[in-house]
């Protein structure tokens, strides 16, 4: 009878023991997000968001202040609308823009908002006026090589 107690004791320690793993593989990866404050949701559509994701970070000043709830695209725009979840401590301007910004040389993509100089502040369901799309590397390198070659071209 003493066995099965202690069996059972070491068996709740592994479980607990691999929950507290994954968890902190979750967290590591950026996978998991647990912020139980309030927010307000807030929209901003792009012409092209690169590679953000849902979930990914929104930084104004280097401080995460929200998330990336949701990402659709707009039939009638033919955009990217990204729905935004600001935490209800953070109160930006009405006249704020949002630009999708890319961490490190290749790293994640996430949304940094630059705040304006409005009396007003934005309110859920509002709508971002001023963004910035995603800089692709790819369009930027074959502008770079449509340029050369044009120019080798006119050279000639």
């Amino acid at each position: 009878m003493q066995n099965k107690w202690i069996d059972a004791w070491v068996g709740l320690f592994v479980v607990i023991g691999a929950a507290a793993l994954l968890f902190l593989a979750l967290k590591a990866g950026n996978l998991l997000s647990l912020n139980f404050a309030p927010t307000y949701d807030v929209v901003a559509q792009f012409d092209n968001i690169g590679g953000l994701k849902p979930d990914a970070p929104v930084k104004s000043a280097g401080v995460v202040v929200g998330r990336v709830a949701r990402i659709d695209f707009d039939n009638h725009t033919f955009e990217a609308k990204v729905t935004l979840a600001l935490d209800k401590r953070f109160q930006f301007p009405t006249d704020t823009s949002a630009k999708i910004l890319t961490s490190g040389l290749l790293g994640d993509q996430y949304i940094g908002l630059d705040p304006g100089g409005s009396e007003k502040n934005l309110r859920n369901g509002d709508r971002i006026q001023n963004t910035q799309s995603a800089i692709v590397l790819e369009n930027l390198i074959g502008q770079f090589l449509y340029n050369k070659a044009a120019s080798s071209g006119a050279a000639k």
